[in-house]
């Protein structure tokens, strides 16, 4: 039982930490800003933020803006005389968009080293086919259970973000994809991706795609995986394939 305590105080003190590092955003706050930034801002700002001369919104420093509220205002009205309009955002959008630019700052940010232009038909072949990433992955209604649904990995992930994902799947594991491993009372292991977990039990889906509530008090023990399962495609795939994949893995949007 120590040892569970201790695995749910060492999760919940690095969610935290992460929280106050991101001004009060948990990490679904800034994957959903994250989201909303690639569909609406990335269109003139780029994926990166600086496709504007003398503008890197990823800098956290922000021309007219002091503060967070100034930040959110900003956003809402728009910069009068440029070509940045008004955005129709609740607050709920303002805030995630704004902890997403506060992310960036004080995250390492990926810087791809390929020069090769991705084809996405093939990407799409290598996906299915010899890369066997739905053997892991779903999207849509094909694929398994053990990865993240990619079905709008496009509007959540930056190109560069996707290429490392593939090359070096263990530089970043997000708080939604964090693989769990529990042992039950008769030996059982289950393995799953972690959803949620509270002081009684955790929440997952397992490797068959069921939802699991395990009990504390029916398990043995239970451990958040510190690795990916997923294997690192640097030496198995060539650069050219690499970039296919990632052009393919940029258009799935998800379905509106």
């Amino acid at each position: 039982m120590k040892f569970l305590r201790a695995a749910v105080w060492l999760l919940t003190a690095t969610s935290s930490l992460y929280a106050q590092e991101s001004h009060g955003a948990t990490p679904a706050d800034i994957q959903r800003g994250a989201q909303i930034f690639l569909t609406n801002c990335a269109r003139c700002h780029g994926q990166d933020g600086d496709a504007i001369t003398n503008v890197n919104l990823f800098s956290n420093r922000f021309r007219g803006a002091q503060t967070d509220a100034d930040l959110i205002n900003l956003l809402r009205k728009g910069v009068p005389g440029t070509a940045m309009p008004p955005g129709n955002y609740s607050d709920e959008q303002a805030f995630a968009i704004v902890a997403y630019l506060h992310s960036m700052a004080i995250t390492p940010r990926t810087v791809s080293t390929s020069t090769n232009t991705g084809d996405a038909t093939r990407g799409k072949t290598i996906f299915e086919g010899k890369g066997r990433c739905l053997t892991c992955h779903r999207i849509g209604e094909t694929g398994g259970y053990t990865g993240p649904n990619l079905a709008g990995i496009g509007g959540a992930r930056r190109p560069p973000d996707l290429e490392r994902s593939l090359t070096d799947p263990n530089f970043e594991i997000r708080d939604e994809n964090r693989p769990v491993r529990a042992v039950a009372k008769d030996g059982t292991v289950i393995q799953g991706t972690l959803l949620n977990y509270d002081t009684y039990s955790l929440q997952l889906i397992d490797t068959k795609g069921s939802l699991r509530a395990l009990q504390f008090d029916q398990l043995n023990e239970y451990e958040f995986l510190k690795t990916s399962p997923m294997p690192s495609y640097k030496d198995k795939l060539t650069a050219q394939e690499i970039a296919d994949i990632v052009s393919y893995l940029t258009g799935l949007k998800g379905t509106k």
